[in-house]
């Protein structure tokens, strides 16, 4: 794995689980939590994500395997599903107002949800992570470096959520709206290269290498 390819599946994954667009939902979540409980709530939500990322990264590919799902399928799929989610993070609300919204309506119920499910842990980011580890596609030293990716993501999402408040003061809101929809345009170019990707492993077209 050369280091372009290190460097687009990181792009991939931090576009996916968005770190910073989790900032403002980590602050709505503990507006009313005293302080001094901050970071372990912020621990908690991370370490939840992580274990339904991981989980995805490891037996994702497996229960469609069981399923009779072919991968290509599933590729083309998944990207047709990320490019959705790309104009929604680009066009609809932001993912921040969004989910704030889906925290109001459930009276803050913790780190579980909505900052761990589905802000960190998103379908989208669910959806990467398996696309990124194909077993037919990637050796396991491929998809050992994609997990460590993911778990670098993971801990930079730690990190913008225990210094949550410094930042949200720097950028605002309008600033993670901003980085967000940006996100959203370089998500949505390579949702495109995955639908080719998928065509490619059918046969239905051929890309030149």
């Amino acid at each position: 794995m050369n280091w372009s390819v290190i460097i687009k599946d990181f792009i991939t994954i931090f576009a996916v689980v968005d770190p910073i667009g989790s900032i403002p939902i980590f602050l709505f979540a503990t507006a009313s939590i005293p302080a001094a409980l901050h970071t372990r709530f912020a621990i908690r939500a991370v370490v939840i994500a992580a274990l339904v990322l991981f989980g995805f990264l490891v037996g994702g590919q497996l229960i469609l395997e069981a399923l009779g799902v072919r991968l290509g399928a599933f590729q083309v799929a998944g990207g047709i599903i990320l490019f959705l989610f790309a104009m929604t993070m680009i066009f609809g609300e932001s993912k921040p107002e969004a989910e704030q919204h889906e925290a109001e309506r459930d009276h803050l119920s913790g780190a579980v949800f909505p900052l761990a499910i589905p802000s960190i842990a998103s379908p989208g980011a669910m959806l990467g992570v398996v696309v990124l580890t194909d077993n037919q596609r990637f050796s396991f030293s491929e998809q050992l470096v994609t997990a460590v990716l993911l778990a670098l993501v993971l801990l930079v999402t730690l990190a913008l959520l225990i210094l949550a408040k410094q930042i949200h003061r720097i950028i605002g809101a309008t600033g993670a709206n901003v980085i967000s929809r940006v996100m959203g345009i370089i998500l949505a170019t390579i949702a495109i290269d995955s639908v080719f990707n998928g065509m490619d492993v059918l046969g239905i077209i051929t890309l030149n290498s």
